[in-house]
């Protein structure tokens, strides 16, 4: 194969950048060293790549073509690099998750993971569902834990447990049974687009209802808490996040005639994706733990 693993990685590195002057400075490299790479990948090749428009690199539909090969095969090499540089109870695991996961869930399936393998270095991002999906296209975790739905032929989903969704709020006079619809013109906060806890609920009441007042988006669960201890207003959120108010009577679960919505933890991970491992301990260890305590 003439082709080079630096020539790879120069050319996507131009892919992402379109400047020759912008790879060469981060790749610390002259200006001239990537364009000759450039030239020899496409001398190789047998023709163009790019498109020289207005001084910027795009691809053509020859590069595309290219691109949609390389891209995968690289990021699969740069994974085992990354692996075989550690054994296997030693290294780095990249995790991401979504805020009903991170704070309910994983601080304990952390803290055990880590006293069972003291070597091993967790990081841990948070964001919403879609946020950490295209964290994983970015290759910048290795596996997510997230809720709601998935639609992406690239992303790898397995469903770890179910969750229940309830509507809440701090008026302890709504003791009656509703209908969904008859609560659409009261005050609702919901957490903001993209989050798992809203896709999943906004979908199930679609067509039961007119679209609800919602008044406030908020990005985290914990702020939602807040606002609805202190305002007359409904939210719909997970009950694992709300369990513990719910019996201190801080807050009170509305009862909704025919409302049963429930939605699936996924953990997620890039198809391309290498199993370490080191990968699939965690894993493993990460399934057990969860499903234990969403059992409980």
């Amino acid at each position: 194969m003439k082709i080079t693993l630096r020539q790879m990685e120069i050319f996507l590195n131009v892919v992402k950048s379109g400047h020759l002057t912008n790879v060469a400075k981060e790749m610390k490299l002259s200006q001239s060293a990537v364009s000759m790479s450039i030239k020899e990948l496409e001398n190789i090749l047998g023709r163009p790549v790019f498109d020289r428009i207005n001084k910027k690199l795009i691809l053509n539909e020859v590069g595309r073509a290219f691109y949609k090969e390389i891209d995968p095969i690289y990021k699969k090499l740069s994974d085992i690099e990354y692996e075989f540089k550690n054994s296997l109870n030693k290294g780095m695991i990249r995790v991401g998750a979504s805020t009903t996961i991170v704070d309910y869930l994983m601080p304990p399936i952390i803290c055990s993971y880590m006293n069972n393998y003291s070597d091993v270095k967790i990081s841990l991002k948070e964001g919403n569902s879609k946020e950490i999906v295209d964290l994983i296209k970015a290759g910048t975790i290795d596996i997510g834990f997230i809720e709601g739905i998935v639609s992406d032929h690239e992303i790898i989903e397995e469903k770890i447990g179910v969750d229940e969704l309830v509507v809440v709020t701090a008026d302890a006079s709504m003791t009656d049974e509703y209908y969904i619809d008859s609560l659409a013109r009261k005050k609702w906060v919901l957490r903001e687009e993209g989050s798992g806890t809203r896709e999943v609920f906004l979908d199930y009441i679609k067509e039961k209802t007119e679209p609800l007042n919602i008044f406030l988006e908020l990005g985290h669960t914990e702020s939602i808490k807040s606002i609805l201890v202190n305002h007359s207003c409904l939210t719909c959120i997970s009950k694992i996040a709300v369990q513990n108010e719910i019996t201190k009577g801080t807050l009170h679960q509305v009862n909704i005639k025919n409302f049963e919505c429930k939605r699936d933890f996924l953990m997620v991970y890039h198809k391309d994706k290498y199993h370490s491992g080191l990968f699939e301990k965690f894993i493993y260890f990460s399934k057990r733990m969860m499903t234990q305590m969403l059992a409980t």
